[in-house]
């Protein structure tokens, strides 16, 4: 049976609509690293002069982050004659700096230069960067596209200078820029647990590398 004409326009009215909203609802592609995590933290590092290992990248205290850190070989050949090497047990490096046990405790066996937290988005970043800053240089590293808004210049900037916090920037070609250099005023936290087994992590994931061919900051 044919529609009739009050049915039909309805159904045009409807169908219009629902093209309408389809066409308005255009949805943008994600903002993309230029390259890899690993690549895009040596490259930063260079960048912003640490001279270490960029280690690879990993998971510490719930946020992914590279490390960029140093052997200290004399404290490393004592933990070698003391039998004592990297300790993941959080439990018993928290017992490392209590006073009663704190004299007998292994030394640190890592120099930490900083810590880089490369993301897609600032937010992201700035999550995983902002514990280490407590302790000593920390940095962002973002894709260029993620600053070029409104609200990284309103929202992450004033963040980011609040938390003592770098920001490199990659391009498309990964090529890396200094958007927001550190600054050195900030009141930074003494060691205590929490640091000192991040400490522990760097000097694993230091053994871990291989000593002849280290992964040195490269330039661009």
């Amino acid at each position: 049976m044919a529609a009739t004409p009050q049915n039909t326009e309805r159904s045009t009215v409807a169908g219009g609509a629902k093209r309408s909203r389809t066409t308005a609802s255009r949805v943008l592609p994600p903002i993309e690293l230029p390259a890899s995590v690993d690549e895009l933290a040596r490259k930063a590092a260079a960048l912003l002069g640490w001279n270490g290992v960029v280690l690879p990248a990993t998971t510490l205290l719930g946020r992914k982050v590279s490390i960029v850190a140093k052997l200290k070989t004399d404290v490393h050949a004592e933990r070698i004659a003391m039998g004592v090497g990297p300790v993941a047990d959080r439990a018993l490096v928290d017992t490392w700096t209590w006073p009663e046990l704190a004299a007998t405790a292994p030394a640190p066996a890592a120099e930490i230069i900083g810590v880089l937290a490369v993301a897609r988005h600032w937010r992201t970043a700035m999550a995983s960067a902002v514990p280490f800053s407590r302790y000593g240089e920390a940095a962002m590293v973002l894709p260029s596209p993620a600053v070029l808004t409104d609200d990284y210049v309103s929202n992450c900037l004033p963040r980011a200078r609040a938390y003592g916090l770098a920001v490199v920037t990659a391009d498309p070609y990964a090529t890396t820029d200094l958007d927001l250099d550190t600054h050195h005023d900030r009141v930074l936290l003494r060691e205590d647990p929490v640091s000192r087994w991040v400490n522990e992590m760097a000097y694993d994931l230091l053994l871990r590398e291989d000593a002849d061919a280290p992964v040195p900051a490269e330039a661009d």
